[in-house]
């Protein structure tokens, strides 16, 4: 059983702490769906420019475009073949702010030609990067973005550096607490620090032959990778 992110991985998977390769490991062969619960200690913005885009984002389930501490967090993992036949796993997390829930939405699928994982932004797909994901040397994850490209209609364009962010999610397990560790970053290389997050989860497992529980599945679906 081989999931899509072991398949990006190869070898360097097993070198990943057991719970990681367990949680990463959700996919159509093993039937199981992953959801997590817990805390971001801290969601946070950079500089004041970034605030509109982060609002607009947020109408398409992209970024968060509010801030908080000890924010209340699900993410649910829920892996289905979407309508190119593609194996897909979701990775829908909700943040229970004060103004309401916030949904940061993302599908991916493994690309081989470019040997990444490729992951989906929001809800109509509109943004896709692709992720290089590695071992760390104490079986934590690195995930790193590489390009990103636009699609809506005919149009099809890399994003430039100039707005474009660089992603960084490092997801590591804390034996002493039972509890999944992540942080995620995403910085401009010409604006600096544009958003992220951290905090830490539990994870419970659950069978996915039922399907897709509803309102994860993307409302429009990409072709292009």
């Amino acid at each position: 059983m081989t999931s899509i992110f072991q398949t990006h991985m190869g070898a360097d998977f097993g070198r990943l702490h057991p719970e990681l390769r367990r949680r990463f490991s959700v996919g159509l062969d093993s039937g199981e769906a992953c959801v997590g619960r817990g805390t971001m200690d801290r969601i946070h913005h950079g500089a004041f420019f970034v605030k509109p885009f982060l609002r607009l984002g947020g109408t398409r389930n992209i970024l968060v475009p509010r801030q908080g501490h000890r924010v209340p967090f699900v993410i649910e993992n829920y892996p289905y073949a979407d309508s190119f036949g593609r194996e897909t796993v979701t990775f829908v997390r909700t943040f229970q702010l004060p103004d309401g829930p916030h949904r940061f939405d993302a599908t991916m699928v493994f690309n081989p030609e470019r040997d990444c994982v490729l992951d989906y932004l929001g809800t109509h797909q509109h943004l896709a990067s692709d992720l290089h994901m590695s071992a760390e040397p104490d079986g934590s994850l690195l995930i790193r973005s590489g390009e990103h490209r636009f699609r809506e209609g005919l149009v099809d364009v890399r994003v430039p550096s100039l707005i474009g962010g660089e992603a960084e999610v490092r997801e590591s397990f804390d034996e002493s607490t039972g509890r999944f560790r992540i942080r995620v970053r995403v910085t401009n290389r010409h604006f600096g620090f544009l958003f992220g997050y951290e905090g830490s989860f539990t994870a419970g497992y659950v069978d996915a032959a039922s399907g897709l529980r509803a309102g994860l599945r993307p409302v429009r679906e990409e072709a292009r990778a």
